[in-house]
């Protein structure tokens, strides 16, 4: 969940552990119950990680890019797609019809989104940033995925302040219900 570096380095390091967890979904049978754990386990990652871009990465985007509102909000529109999907697989069983298409939906989503980040958005980010502002960054987005929730909230806002007040309580009540059910755990 941090793994040190400036706020590139943290996010593409997440971006690979996420990708591991869909490895790991792809390279068991249809209807095996340990996809729905993988699945588990990747969305909440996948929130931790949204939660943090939208309250530093994305504000950073919109200050220090020239067109970085638009794309800030292509960026926050995409975690919207996720967030929905993510949410509809939260109910569904591994041996559930819809479970192999939402995840498939999910892994699409999520690899296009990781290849636009890490393609363009982080190059340009790295060029218009100074190493110190992306170390901090880093270290801001590394506290927020602390607290962050680790369940989809699609009606959650997504944008600064009102996401950065309101998910450290979301996330506080999330890990109460995951602790309590054991999800996330192996």
């Amino acid at each position: 969940m941090g793994h040190g570096g400036d706020v590139i380095a943290e996010l593409t390091t997440d971006h690979q552990e996420v990708e591991e967890f869909f490895g790991k979904i792809q390279a068991l049978p249809s209807g095996d119950e340990r996809r729905k754990k993988y699945a588990e386990q990747a969305v909440i990652e996948l929130v931790r990680h949204s939660v943090a871009e939208e309250a530093y990465l994305y504000p950073a985007v919109r200050e220090f890019l020239p067109d970085g509102d638009a794309v800030a909000d292509k960026e926050i529109e995409d975690h919207a797609k996720a967030e929905r999907i993510m949410k509809e697989l939260e109910g569904v069983d591994a041996d559930d019809s819809r479970f192999d298409r939402l995840v498939d939906d999910l892994m699409k989503e999520i690899r296009a989104h990781v290849r636009d980040e890490e393609g363009h958005l982080f190059p340009r980010l790295r060029t218009a940033a100074s190493a110190e502002e992306l170390a901090k960054l880093g270290d801001k987005v590394r506290q927020a995925k602390k607290t962050a929730p680790t369940r989809p909230h699609p009606s959650a806002p997504d944008t600064p302040p009102a996401n950065k007040l309101l998910a450290p309580g979301a996330g506080m009540v999330d890990r109460l219900r995951d602790a309590l059910t054991g999800r996330g755990k192996d």
